[in-house]
């Protein structure tokens, strides 16, 4: 019997994790997240592995095991679903910020199937346990697989934390009681951290952080997270009620995943009465008022992009507010950061983030605490997942140092074969992803992609005519609209000598190629890209609009 395993996303990126076990009779997906676009993806909502190709490296797919319940590992479900009718095993507030998710792709029958963080199940020849996590959100669980290979464990994404605000540690007593009794064939483990010396600082220290600023505040304040950090937005109301503060919550997945919290029992209001509706706020005296929202990474519509620009209907920043980000810089996201922290800067608020304060924890483990995850499982093979080649190849080096006999570091698409205790890369599968663009899924490919990165770039030019289609003669045109080529200094002289090489390019043509249009729009090309470069040494984007009358 041999074990395959194949990642479809997050190994060689940060997000989209998705991981296929196969054992030949039995397969699963662990994960099935989504990745957020980076800054060549113009336009681009996020993006998702492409599961259809499961249909043939894997038609015996039959469950799909979630981790916990951030996007990254639970936002491409939907799209998962709508490919295979297959059940869900998560814990129950996984689940239940998933239900919300498929609710809005129609997938309200889905089959949800909800695990403890110490759950025992079988998924056809495998046998599954899970075991708890300490992490950024509550309810987090790794994987302990067994099947006719052996025994193999899964970390998720983790740390180990001394004193876990939910009173539930990461089980590594456990992992060290299955590595002695049954030995571990191979360990996949969570890179994220690996450049980070020492220990991550435990989630508490947020609270008692956040404590300080709304004591010390002398108006409102501010609070921006990850609306999925629910032991933070927990940290958050507690600190506001020990300083005598209501909170305001903003942005819909805000509101929605508290209350998702509220409801399944895993977020308790230190008082009755501390949320306020944000409409309400505003009558509240500032240094009464806390406002919880979104938009960590500067993203343009957010609720906290919003407030900014004073376009929030209901909050607007303004002198004497303290705004607090509450997370880390995403690769890619630093420019829209750094221009939403001037803008709030400007409308005359006092900003803390993360280069600055200690208001943020990351909930992955450092250096230290990944060791000791290795430690404790003495895997006979290692394999880091979650994070970009450089992370996985420092943790893979990690795993060497501290003497794993076989260390494999795979990317997306690499097909890795466990047999007898041993571990090869197999052949190597094209696994490719989708871009969601608003309702649009898939139908954005790369070269959609190009063009726009180009037209920020370099801008458009549209030559429209009309043309005589027996005879190729100019009946109307050629009207020139350029967008982001031009100054509106001297932009009618230019126009006007392109309008100028445009007929004279015509006036070349013999009465055959003037009725062949191709040749027309490449000639047209091909004279205005040389046009604009020899005069502004710039070269947009040429589209020929040719019609007949």
């Amino acid at each position: 019997m041999t074990l395959r395993v194949l990642p479809l996303g997050g190994l060689g990126e940060v997000g989209m994790n998705s991981m296929l076990f196969d054992s030949g009779e039995t397969a699963f997906l662990l994960d099935a997240g989504l990745m957020f676009p980076d800054d060549t993806m113009l336009g681009i909502d996020y993006v998702v592995p492409d599961f259809s190709l499961l249909h043939e490296a894997a038609p015996h797919l039959c469950a799909l095991l979630l981790t916990h319940g951030h996007e990254d590992h639970i936002g491409g479900v939907p799209f998962l679903l709508k490919e295979f009718d297959v059940p869900v095993y998560g814990t129950p507030l996984t689940l239940g910020l998933l239900r919300h998710r498929l609710s809005e792709h129609g997938l309200e029958r889905a089959r949800l199937m909800p695990i403890a963080r110490k759950a025992r199940f079988r998924v056809g020849d495998f046998d599954i346990e899970a075991f708890p996590v300490c992490h950024s959100i509550p309810d987090a669980v790794g994987y302990i697989l067994r099947c006719g290979e052996g025994t193999f464990v899964h970390t998720g994404d983790f740390k180990i934390d001394a004193s876990p605000l939910d009173g539930v540690p990461t089980g590594i007593e456990r992992l060290k009681e299955v590595s002695e009794k049954e030995g571990v064939i191979a360990l996949f483990s969570d890179s994220t951290n690996i450049e980070q010396d020492g220990h991550s600082l435990p989630e508490k220290f947020v609270g008692e952080a956040l404590s300080e600023v709304f004591a010390e505040a002398r108006g409102r304040v501010i609070v921006a997270m990850f609306s999925s950090n629910l032991h933070r937005v927990r940290e958050a109301l507690k600190a506001a009620a020990r300083c005598g503060r209501r909170v305001a919550l903003s942005g819909k997945s805000m509101i929605r995943n508290v209350e998702t919290a509220i409801d399944l029992g895993y977020l308790v209001l230190p008082q009755p009465n501390i949320l306020a509706p944000i409409e309400d706020a505003a009558l509240l005296p500032d240094r009464r008022v806390v406002v919880v929202t979104t938009g960590t990474q500067g993203e343009s519509r957010s609720a906290l992009s919003l407030m900014a620009l004073g376009e929030h209907k209901y909050i607007k920043v303004r002198p004497g507010d303290t705004v607090v980000l509450s997370s880390k810089f995403i690769p890619g996201n630093e420019r829209a950061i750094a221009g939403m922290i001037n803008r709030l800067f400007l409308a005359g608020a006092d900003v803390l983030y993360e280069k600055i304060s200690e208001i943020h924890v990351s909930g992955h483990g450092s250096r230290e605490e990944l060791e000791e995850m290795i430690e404790a499982v003495r895997p006979e093979n290692f394999i880091p997942v979650h994070g970009e080649p450089r992370l996985l190849v420092r943790h893979r080096n990690l795993a060497r140092k501290l003497g794993v006999p076989g260390t494999e570091m795979a990317l997306n698409g690499d097909v890795l074969l466990f047999k007898d205790g041993m571990v090869e890369r197999a052949d190597r599968m094209e696994v490719g992803r989708f871009f969601v663009d608003g309702k649009g899924v898939g139908d954005v490919e790369g070269v959609v992609l190009k063009d726009r990165y180009n037209l920020s770039q370099v801008g458009l030019v549209m030559v429209a005519l009309v043309l005589s289609p027996a005879t190729g003669e100019v009946l109307y045109g050629p009207d020139i609209i350029a967008r982001g080529v031009l100054m509106e200094n001297g932009e009618e002289e230019l126009l006007d000598g392109a309008k100028s090489e445009v007929l004279k390019v015509l006036d070349e043509l013999h009465a055959e190629a003037r009725t062949d249009f191709d040749e027309m729009r490449a000639d047209i090309r091909r004279v205005l890209r040389r046009y604009f470069n020899k005069r502004l040494e710039r070269k947009p984007m040429i589209v020929p609009v040719l019609m007949e009358l």
